[in-house]
């Protein structure tokens, strides 16, 4: 037989209290958060070269010898074979202005970009000063990042674990219930992320700040309340 739905609708308001009745037990849920701030100990750059001449071997054989020399001299300063890769490399033409009346190609633009990984912060203003003076000529950006890490992220997931607790405490407590056992935990981790605050200068060559980076754990607890 199926109930009208009025009436089902009245049962799913009336369920919750209910349960209350039958002396389900009540729960309290929080939230935590933890972060450690700690110093980079890696950059990533992304530099490279450009070139534009009459055609597009021309271009490109000059994009290449510089190119070449780029990645010579970071290898000579001491970073590895796998910390170089090639971002972009690419060749086209280049346009006339629009103010013509008839578009033309006035020559050809060749591109090399390569994203570098430096692990060596103390030598970072010195392997800069020397990519530009090989013929670099494009710089995209720079990143500082940890080489790993999974310890930073433990201590935050810790912190924010112990966050939680402590209002989960809190609230309790003035509440006048007592704190039950954990019910449930999920966690998420924000990675890595610059903070505002800069160091000394890296190199007298290129200034680099450094800085902080901070990693955030937050997280989400159930817990028992008993009274």
């Amino acid at each position: 037989m199926k109930l009208p739905f009025a009436t089902v609708a009245l049962w799913m308001m009336l369920a919750p209290f209910a349960a209350a009745q039958q002396g389900e037990m009540p729960v309290l849920s929080v939230t935590g958060e933890g972060q450690v701030a700690v110093a980079p100990d890696m950059a990533v750059i992304s530099l490279g070269v450009v070139h534009v001449d009459e055609t597009a071997g021309a271009a490109m054989a000059q994009v290449s010898e510089d190119a070449t020399a780029l990645i010579n001299a970071l290898l000579e300063r001491g970073v590895a074979v796998r910390d170089i890769q090639t971002a972009q490399l690419s060749v086209g033409p280049v346009w006339s202005a629009y103010d013509s009346n008839e578009r033309t190609i006035t020559g050809f633009e060749a591109r090399n970009t390569v994203r570098v990984r430096v692990r060596d912060l103390d030598g970072l203003g010195e392997i800069l000063d020397e990519v530009l003076a090989v013929g670099a000529n494009t710089f995209n950006g720079l990143s500082f990042e940890l080489q790993d890490s999974s310890t930073v992220e433990a201590e935050a997931r810790a912190a924010a674990v112990r966050d939680a607790m402590q209002k989960a405490a809190e609230l309790s407590g003035a509440a006048d219930l007592t704190l039950g056992p954990v019910l449930s935990l999920s966690e998420g981790v924000e990675g890595p992320r610059p903070e505002m605050f800069a160091a000394a200068a890296r190199s007298a060559d290129v200034p680099i700040a450094a800085g902080e980076l901070l990693v955030t754990a937050r997280v989400s607890m159930q817990f028992a309340l008993e009274p």
